[in-house]
């Protein structure tokens, strides 16, 4: 039994990695990745190259394992029976539909158990759930070719919307874009799908859009979202004091606003800081 021996011996000297292991080894089970992407690719099929062998690959490069694809592939080259061109292959062609679901599903998992385990942080507000929205444009490689590096425009790897409950520290939902040099606003459609009743939306003045907090007011969700300055609205009250802080006094305001369905009627502004 000398890998039980060596399995106590970790479980003795490193508790907290032999658990992290066996969490990743159940959410990331190779049974489940291949179900999910037989389950939502459109054009892709498996042939010989597995998408859990993929994800596992992908895996040692995103945790800095390994350096590359290649150095992950040079490392189970007496696994493999495809070769390294066809791993390239199969990433290039990988749809965005099925790498957004390996973050939903995943992030449910992790969510299950975070909640378990009583492990989620104190909710910041009561009875809602909130949920942070942010974007990120992948940045250029080093790894892209050599003619392109010092290109500044040159393809980006792509754009995305992530969103992350802070109760869990989890991003719980991805929206993706193969076109990095798209807007971020582009993709806000795609979020109005997943808005449930009693969200509460936290983002920047880039997603402050009449369609984007219309359609969370139409779902019966919140936001707390900063003004941009484009943003229609008029004044529909006197400013209000509600309190101090740190350096300031607080102010809120009531104001107007409405879009061709007519949601967004009557909304609080964002607070408004005078400081002292």
């Amino acid at each position: 039994m000398i890998i039980g021996h060596v399995f106590e011996r970790f479980v003795e000297e490193s508790p907290v990695s032999v658990m992290v292991r066996g969490l990743l080894e159940t959410i990331l089970c190779p049974q489940k990745l291949d179900e999910l992407f037989e389950k939502n690719a459109k054009t892709q099929y498996t042939k010989e190259l597995l998408f859990s062998t993929v994800v596992e690959m992908m895996n040692t490069v995103t945790c800095g394992i390994r350096p590359s694809i290649h150095a992950a592939y040079q490392a189970k080259t007496s696994q493999m029976n495809v070769s390294v061109t066809s791993v390239y292959n199969k990433l290039n062609a990988m749809e965005t539909d099925v790498s957004a679901e390996l973050v939903r599903e995943t992030g449910t998992s992790m969510e299950a158990i975070i909640r378990h385990l009583n492990g989620s942080l104190l909710d910041w507000l009561p009875g809602y759930r909130l949920k942070i929205l942010d974007g990120n444009a992948i940045g250029a490689s080093e790894h892209r070719l050599k003619p392109l590096r010092d290109c500044n425009s040159a393809p980006l790897p792509g754009q995305s919307l992530v969103v992350l409950d802070p109760s869990l520290m989890l991003a719980i939902d991805v929206f993706l874009c193969v076109d990095a040099h798209a807007q971020e606003r582009s993709l806000l459609h795609k979020v109005l799908t997943t808005i449930e009743e009693d969200d509460v939306w936290i983002a920047d003045r880039n997603f402050c859009t009449l369609n984007f907090l219309s359609g969370i007011v139409a779902r019966k969700g919140y936001f707390i979202i900063r003004e941009h300055q484009c943003f229609p609205w008029y004044d529909a009250s006197e400013f209000r004091h509600i309190g101090s802080v740190e350096g300031g006094t607080v102010f809120e305001q009531t104001v107007k606003v409405s879009d061709d369905e007519g949601y967004l009627s009557s909304l609080i502004s964002v607070p408004r800081f005078i400081i002292d």
